[in-house]
């Protein structure tokens, strides 16, 4: 049985979460809970990163003590698992968990084992934002591409790690596929930085001006590693790498697919600076790098920092579960960013799930319970069943197919191109019609009745099932309705959303 076994980044925790870190850990189950309806054995992982600098920032600037800063963000995110019906197996905290601290000082000193590791000056701009170095050719005039605000300049002494080392082996890595970034544009885009040389990386920081935070240089007590060095580690650490490393060898060394869930400002960090620290380790690779757009407000990156950010448990208070997570699958691209209003989020849910899955359902029910007291029968041979019946047996392998690419919105359409063909169907043969013309006296229309009633009622058990992994409340609501339909009228499982 094929094991699968798939991450979200961890966010640092300097606020709350918003729409975007909602976007990611939504994908994630998707496949996660897909791959489970699939028969396949999964772990899906998250978590939260607390040894950012950035949370120390954040905690002194709301005069608020770091633990208990850091502890309060970090529920909130850990607490998103039923707002968005979530379906994550474990959640890692970096700063409190000891799982982590135990991993790391086992990558590290494996990679110090090396002569990875050296030690020297340096200076350079510093995005407290991004929490790295950048080059000067990196910075968009002189300014963070990211953020957009000028590095600070920072001269220190840190730990270096040996990345050119590494350069051919990643490079190999992407180019054959073994790694393989989605979509295509983000491998060609990782590619040409790899492709350019890669230099060696700044992989720790004084501990004085992180204040203590983090975890400690093994054998150095005036270092803490890199913040990205450490998070990076979390998705060995969190199957005991550091020590009880059962899950370790099912997961990580034994698993078919390794799978992150990423946003595409960190690439970087997860398709090289990752890559070479497993490679330093002996460890293998991840098979996979999903990488997803930025979602956007008026067109600005929606952020913590730029005051753009949309709270997640807001709008799944107002609006449900079920049209948030269906706004996130099926409006988000694989390519260019996505700009999100309320307005979108109302009109999509009541576009497709009220006025096409829910108008099926109530449509089909209500023909069930009027006319035939619960019971369905007939063939299914009625005019356009048997190309809907194909279809449906068909959807799966589209919907498979789909995910494979990382495309959610391809996958949700060949759902909805089912439910439209369904209600065509509707439309074309009247069924309720051929009630009436049952009533009096018409043998055939009474057949027909029952295999148009057999067509539909099978249509919407294949979507209800395939639609589990997107809405899991909704596709399981439909799904109880339709196990034994019964002689009242249904209840909609997509009522109409208003602003």
């Amino acid at each position: 049985m094929t094991t699968f076994y798939v991450t979200t980044a961890i966010p640092y925790v300097n606020a709350a979460p918003h729409l975007g870190h909602a976007l990611e850990l939504v994908q994630a189950d998707v496949l996660a809970r897909h791959r489970r309806l699939r028969g396949q054995q999964v772990r899906f992982l998250t978590g939260t990163d607390d040894n950012a600098l950035k949370n120390v920032t954040a905690a002194r600037a709301a005069g608020v003590a770091v633990q208990e800063f850091v502890d309060a963000n970090a529920a909130s995110f850990r607490g998103l698992r039923e707002p968005l019906a979530l379906s994550y197996d474990d959640f890692i905290r970096t700063g409190s968990d000891p799982r982590h601290r135990a991993g790391v000082e086992r990558l590290w000193r494996q990679c110090a084992g090396r002569g990875d590791f050296y030690r020297r000056r340096y200076e350079g701009r510093y995005c407290a934002g991004c929490e790295r170095f950048y080059s000067p050719d990196e910075l968009v005039e002189g300014r963070c591409p990211e953020h957009g605000v000028a590095p600070e300049p920072v001269a220190e002494v840190n730990w270096f790690f040996r990345l050119s080392r590494y350069e051919a082996a990643i490079r190999d890595a992407l180019e054959s596929g073994r790694v393989r970034v989605e979509p295509q544009s983000r491998r060609n885009e990782v590619l040409a930085f790899v492709r350019d040389g890669l230099r060696d990386l700044s992989v720790s920081r004084p501990a004085a001006r992180a204040g203590g935070w983090g975890i400690q240089v093994p054998d150095d007590p005036e270092q803490v590693v890199y913040v990205w060095w450490d998070a990076l580690a979390n998705y060995v650490t969190a199957l005991g790498y550091g020590g009880d490393d059962r899950l370790y060898r099912t997961w990580w060394r034994g698993a078919e697919e390794r799978v992150h869930v990423i946003g595409k400002g960190i690439l970087r960090f997860h398709a090289v600076y990752w890559l070479a620290l497993l490679l330093a380790a002996g460890q293998p690779l991840p098979t996979t790098i999903h990488v997803h757009e930025y979602l956007t407000v008026d067109g600005a990156k929606i952020s913590k920092s730029t005051g753009t950010a949309v709270s997640p448990y807001t709008l799944a208070d107002r609006f449900g579960t079920d049209a948030l997570r269906w706004w996130l699958l099926r409006e988000v691209g694989r390519h260019g960013d996505t700009d999100f209003t309320v307005d979108r989020l109302v009109s999509r849910a009541n576009g497709d799930l009220a006025n096409r899955v829910g108008n099926l359902q109530s449509r089909t029910l209500a023909l069930v319970a009027r006319y035939r007291q619960g019971y369905v029968g007939g063939g299914g041979r009625a005019t356009g069943g048997a190309d809907l019946l194909g279809c449906c047996r068909t959807l799966p392998r589209q919907v498979d197919e789909a995910l494979s690419r990382f495309d959610f919105r391809g996958a949700t359409q060949a759902i909805i191109d089912v439910v439209d063909g369904a209600n065509r169907l509707v439309d074309a043969e009247r069924p309720w019609e051929l009630a009436r013309a049952e009533a009096a006296g018409d043998r055939s229309a009474a057949t027909r009745f029952d295999e148009v009633l057999s067509v539909l009622v099978a249509a919407c058990r294949v979507v209800a099932a395939e639609l589990r992994p997107f809405l899991p409340h909704g596709a399981a609501a439909l799904a109880a309705q339709l196990e034994l339909p019964g002689s009242e009228r249904p209840t909609p499982v997509f009522p109409r959303l208003r602003l």
